[in-house]
């Protein structure tokens, strides 16, 4: 009799009890709001300061390529804070709550939504001409047009949870206050 198929048994069954006991329960709700918000301030402080940043320099610009320039770099800012909270809220994985698993994919599409909302302003900002400095300038309030609407389409309002003790972590961890 061999024992090597009895042995290979017991590893594939230790490694799913592994798995299912590590992959079990997420962090408590409280844990889990504490790092997105945690993800989420940084965030937010970053895309005012660009927002302060951009319009220093447009006040300053006297040109279409000066306020192109400016746009730009708020633009890929933006995009790139929305990807660094992005990954933070992903690590933070789900929460042990009803509803977690829905609510976390919710933040993560909420920060890939801003993301490519700034990536694709930034793609159409920097394809327009400066030539005919009117018309740059309506193109350039089209974009940022968009760049809002979109925006605004990707935000999560954690008021309106469908996961009450999420919503109430919310109100309750000090770094979402």
């Amino acid at each position: 009799m061999s024992w090597a198929p009895l042995a290979r048994a017991a590893t594939v069954g230790a490694l799913v009890v592994g798995c299912l006991a590590a992959c079990g329960g997420g962090p408590s709700a409280e844990q889990w709001t504490g790092q997105v918000c945690g993800a989420l301030v940084p965030w937010r402080v970053t895309i005012a300061d660009l927002n302060t940043r951009a319009q220093q320099q447009l006040s300053a610009a006297h040109t279409p390529t000066e306020v192109r320039t400016s746009l730009l770099d708020l633009l890929a800012g933006g995009a790139s804070a929305s990807e660094t909270a992005r990954v933070a809220v992903a690590a933070a994985g789900t929460p042990d709550a009803a509803g977690g698993a829905a609510v976390a994919a919710r933040f993560v599409a909420s920060l890939t939504g801003m993301r490519d909302a700034y990536a694709r302003a930034r793609t159409d900002l920097a394809a327009l001409p400066t030539g005919d400095p009117p018309a740059f300038y309506r193109s350039v309030a089209a974009v940022l047009a968009r760049l809002n609407t979109e925006y605004a389409a990707s935000g999560v309002d954690t008021s309106k949870l469908d996961a009450p003790e999420l919503r109430a972590s919310f109100d309750k961890v000090d770094k979402c206050r």
